[in-house]
């Protein structure tokens, strides 16, 4: 019975409650009467005023049943069961102004979950209450209302300790229960408006992201995988993936039940599942300024939980944030890891942080999944940063070598054609500079600079050929078993793939001696992308490295470099046929494409450039009685693995040591040629012991193995580039009579080396002579070979530092062998079909161009293309557009104003000019170059009279003259139609009386193609 008085909203609130004998009766579902329910609502509905009181009451009454349940009283919690009904209903149909509602229902919602936690049955009415609260709120009071913005917080909070509370009565049921009603919570919290539309999504997120990944990392991998697998084939409900592009009054609000008593409780699966929608969902509705919060939010949930140490969770949580982003937003997912791996880079030691941040990015580069809008080149830079910082400070730290593996990972995806080209520039930039300034490191670290420099450009070169790799992953694998199956000379394992028969005398087993470095290739995922490839110009300036101070530096510096001339360099114009013969095929290309192919490689272009620099640091190598930078400064000698002559290590223990690179002052490009010829200087003519070569019997193994590649992948070009050096290295290791026997040593290794690189030679261009001269010295090497096998090695992977070998004392008889006969091997090679076929010359004239004298000087001329002397301003040199092939020209007239006419108008600045003798400087072609004929101003008549003759026209003086020449002015008239006989306007004809006369005196000439 209602008092007198009592206000209508609150008799429609009490008609909503059963009677209270029935109170105890009303579950479980505890529902309001349904009539009374509806004339509440709809006076809510009409009377928006209203809904503020409305709310309070409830809440009022809410917070008093509270205070009676938890004294036990069950009508009173039976009561509040109802009461939450009552409030969801109204929060139902007043969706439209639930503005109006939010503040009673939100601290009615924190109010009951502060007191009722435990019981499951009032918390999961509270989270419906708050999910149906969340489906229809604009969220725009969440962080304006301090109060409201407060008891929102506290939710979220309570929801979440729900969502990973731990059973105190080890019911594992109970607990699965608890968590999937604070999880439903959370999940109507992530996809409500209250979250993305809120100045709180930080602080949202904090609480809600670690929640979910606790609960996933009490998973196995393998059922994280399968869940995700279902939850993209059958999401639960598309209606709520849809529910932000639905208006307010068209959504639907989820119902949260308890599990039926008697069925089979909950498992972790279901709770895994749960978790899995809600973080997809947070990643899928985040923006590109959302995202980087919530990747923070996990790493600071793996970091409370030390999560860090399970790496295959956090990759896999990794490539799931990636995929689950938007598409235009991912990139923010690997930034936000790079970003927070540099921010712990300083640390003195690894930590399983870095591991699995390091594994993180690896696993999003390497996903299928495409990222889009990355910054890569600021990415590549922060990780070359990263590596640099490690090595400072401690050359053997284990990061460095996830970091290689992480900007190699970089290079999976291309989204355009210069992006390898430009990452590999910025890696070859930092080299250079790591080369010549070494590591800026602390005071406390100065001793270990050389070590953490030597371990820094090991680690860039490592990662420099991932990055080129990456993209052609598949190609490399079927390029490389092509060439393993079909081809007869030494595979890139060492072995022979030619099984048939060998030479006398035990060939088979010191001809086919692995000596070759060896590369193994990994399974890679099936990604290709057209790209532009590294230009020749750009990897030359890695080649300084061959002839580095420490030897694990030179060896990797050799492993890139013949990757690169695989697989990057342009082949123009080379092939070989399946059994690796290398024969003419002109119909392959078009006969303007052959015959450009033939200029290029007869004449030169970047490849060959490139060839002859790479000789340059090869004879340097072979030769040079010490490496490195600091040969020619005053630092102790250093032996060729890097150690000082007095056995400290890298300069440990002498901190007074100078290291000889030039002043940082000094641009990087004019110190990279300083150091090569300083490096030249020193390379004797001939080998004496006093200039004795420092390189190891593993440096002329990779010597042997950078030739061999070179002659089988560009042989046209390296014919006529190396032939001559391999002369000139012959002659080198020439000896005189009783030579010491280290000069022994190192003449028979490097006469080893030529005979081997001849054999490739015989094999590319199947010379059967050149064969048989090659094998005949290689089997005949007084105590085998010296040259140690190679040690397999994976491409793009930073390993552990090979340990060189050094050259073995020679036997006895070993002046009794001379090694091939050079000159024999020329003259074979010279008359071979093929050879001349390729090369499009005679036997003679092939043979003088292959004899011809090598030397360092040369060859470093050769590798730097020509500059144009050409001066747009002065006009000095020959104008870019005539500078066309000969060849390629059907042009019979030649002269010089045909090829530079221009088009525009002439006028009194023209006759300005001409006045004063600055005409022809506006035309570079016609500048301090010899006369020409000009047939501009003749017009040309059929028959062969003498008066149909052209009268010799200078196009320019042969001299520079201050002042205009008469011709000239003459010429800018008529084009002005000034003084031009027959003419209209002639008031300047008499003013030039001198002119007119040398004109009549001129001689008639006979022009070039008349006879």
């Amino acid at each position: 019975m209602h008092l007198p008085f009592t206000p209508n909203h609150i008799q429609l609130i009490t008609a909503c409650y059963p009677p209270s004998a029935a109170l105890l009766t009303s579950g479980p579902e505890y529902r309001p009467n349904s009539q009374e329910l509806s004339r509440l609502t709809y006076y809510g509905a009409n009377r928006p005023g209203k809904l503020n009181k409305l709310g309070g009451e409830l809440e009022k009454r809410i917070k008093a049943e509270c205070r009676k349940a938890r004294a036990g009283n069950a009508r009173a919690r039976a009561s509040l069961l109802i009461s939450l009904s009552i409030l969801k209903a109204l929060a139902t149909e007043c969706r439209r102004d639930i503005a109006l509602l939010t503040p009673p229902l939100l601290a009615a919602v924190e109010h009951t979950l502060g007191n009722f936690s435990v019981d499951l049955e009032v918390s999961a009415k509270v989270a419906s209450l708050f999910r149906a609260w969340t489906t229809f709120t604009d969220g725009r009071l969440i962080g304006v209302d301090q109060n409201v913005t407060k008891d929102y917080l506290s939710i979220l909070e309570r929801f979440a300790r729900m969502s990973t509370t731990v059973s105190i009565t080890d019911d594992a049921e109970f607990r699965n229960r608890t968590r999937l009603v604070g999880l439903a919570a959370l999940t109507g919290a992530v996809t409500s408006e209250a979250l993305y539309a809120s100045t709180t999504f930080r602080h949202q997120v904090s609480i809600i992201v670690p929640a979910l990944l606790l609960n996933l990392q009490e998973v196995e991998i393998s059922v994280l995988e399968n869940e995700s697998v279902t939850l993209k084939q059958k999401p639960s409900s598309p209606y709520l993936d849809e529910f932000r592009t639905r208006p307010a009054v068209e959504r639907r609000a989820a119902s949260i039940h308890l599990h039926v008593d008697g069925d089979k409780g909950p498992a972790m699966t279901d709770v895994s599942n749960s978790c899995l929608r809600a973080l997809s969902s947070l990643f899928d509705h985040s923006n590109g300024a959302q995202v980087p919060y919530v990747v923070q939010a996990a790493l600071n949930s793996l970091d409370e939980g030390n999560g860090w140490v399970k790496i295959e969770y956090c990759r896999w949580f990794a490539g799931k944030a990636t995929e689950w982003t938007q598409y235009q937003y991912r990139y923010a997912v690997p930034t936000r890891l790079v970003e927070r791996l540099q921010e712990d880079q300083d640390m003195p030691m690894t930590t399983p942080l870095h591991s699995a941040l390091a594994a993180m990015v690896t696993t999003v580069f390497t996903s299928p999944t495409p990222l889009v809008n990355l910054s890569t080149s600021d990415i590549i830079s922060n990780l070359i940063t990263i590596v640099l910082r490690r090595a400072a400070i401690d050359p053997e730290d284990t990061l460095i070598f996830d970091l290689t593996e992480c900007i190699a990972s970089l290079g999976t995806h291309v989204y355009y054609a210069d992006q390898i080209h430009d990452l590999a520039g910025e890696l070859i930039s930092r080299l250079v500079t790591v080369e010549c300034n070494g590591i800026p490191a602390r005071e406390r670290e100065r001793f270990a600079n050389d070590r953490s420099r030597n371990q820094a450009l090991r680690s860039l070169l490592a990662g420099l050929v991932g990055l080129i790799r990456a993209p052609g992953r598949n190609e490399a694998n079927k390029e490389h078993s092509h060439n393993v199956s079909h081809s007869p000379r030494p595979g890139l394992d060492g072995s022979n793939a030619n099984s048939g028969p060998s030479s006398p005398g035990g060939a088979s087993s010191l001809v086919d001696t692995p000596v070759r470095i060896s590369v193994e290739h990994a399974d890679a995922p099936p990604r290709v992308a057209k790209r532009a490839k590294v230009q020749p110009e750009t990897w030359q300036d890695t080649l300084n490295l061959l002839c580095a101070e420490s030897y694990a530096v030179r060896s990797e510096c050799a492993r890139a470099l013949i990757f690169y001339l695989e697989s990057e360099i342009s082949k123009r114009g080379e092939y070989t046929d399946d059994d690796g013969v290398r024969r003419l095929r002109p119909l392959t290309a078009g006969p303007v494409q052959h015959a450009g192919n033939m200029i290029a490689m007869l004449y030169g272009d970047d490849s060959t450039r490139f060839l002859h620099a790479v000789h340059v640091y090869l004879y340097a190598l072979a030769t040079a009685p010490s490496l490195g930078a600091s040969s020619s400064s005053s630092s102790p000698s250093r032996s060729a693995n890097g150690e000082d002559q007095d056995g400290t290590a890298d300069g440990r223990d002498s901190p007074s040591r100078s290291h000889g690179r030039p002043s940082l002052s000094i641009p990087i490009r004019s110190r990279k040629q300083s150091m090569a010829q300083q490096l030249l200087e020193h390379i004797p003519s001939r080998l004496s012991s006093s200039a004795l070569p420092s390189a190891t019997a593993s440096d002329y193994r990779n010597i042997t193995s950078v030739l061999t590649t070179m002659h089988e992948h560009l042989p046209v070009r390296e014919l006529l580039a190396g032939v001559p050096f391999l002369m000139a290295l012959d002659s080198v290791a020439s000896v005189g009579e009783a030579p010491e026997a280290e000069i022994l040593a190192r003449a028979l290794i490097i006469k080893e080396v030529v005979a081997r690189v001849w054999l490739t030679l015989g094999k590319i261009w199947d010379s059967s002579d050149i064969i048989a001269l090659a094998e005949g010295a290689l089997s005949s090497i007084p105590g085998g070979s010296h040259l140690p096998p190679a040690q397999p090695y994976q491409l793009g992977v930073l390993t552990a530092p090979e340990q060189p070998v050094q050259i073995k004392p020679v036997p006895e008889n070993v002046a009794n062998w001379s090694g091939i006969d050079c000159e024999a091997a020329l003259a074979a090679l010279t008359s071979n079909k093929n050879v001349l076929e390729a090369t499009a010359m005679d036997s003679d004239a092939l043979y003088a161009r292959l004899a011809s004298p090598w030397n360092v000087e040369t060859a470093l001329k050769n590798s730097v293309e020509p500059q144009s002397n050409y001066d747009a301003l002065r006009g000095d040199g020959i104008s870019p557009r005539l500078k066309l092939a000969p060849a390629l020209m059907h042009i019979e007239n030649m002269s010089l104003q045909s090829l530079t006419r221009s088009t525009r108008g002439v006028g009194v600045t023209d006759l300005r000019d001409a006045l004063e003798g600055r005409s022809s400087m506006s035309n570079p072609a016609l500048v301090n170059k010899a006369p020409s004929l000009s047939t501009l101003d003749h017009s040309s008549s059929p028959g062969d009279a003498p008066f149909h003759r052209l009268t010799q026209t200078r196009s320019r003086p042969e001299k520079p003259k201050l002042t205009g020449s008469p011709s000239e002015v003459r010429d800018m008239l008529n084009k002005l139609r000034i003084g031009r006989p027959g003419g209209t306007n002639s008031l300047l004809k008499a003013s030039f009386p001198t002119m007119q006369r040398q004109e009549t005196r001129s001689s008639t000439l006979i022009p070039p193609y008349k006879s």
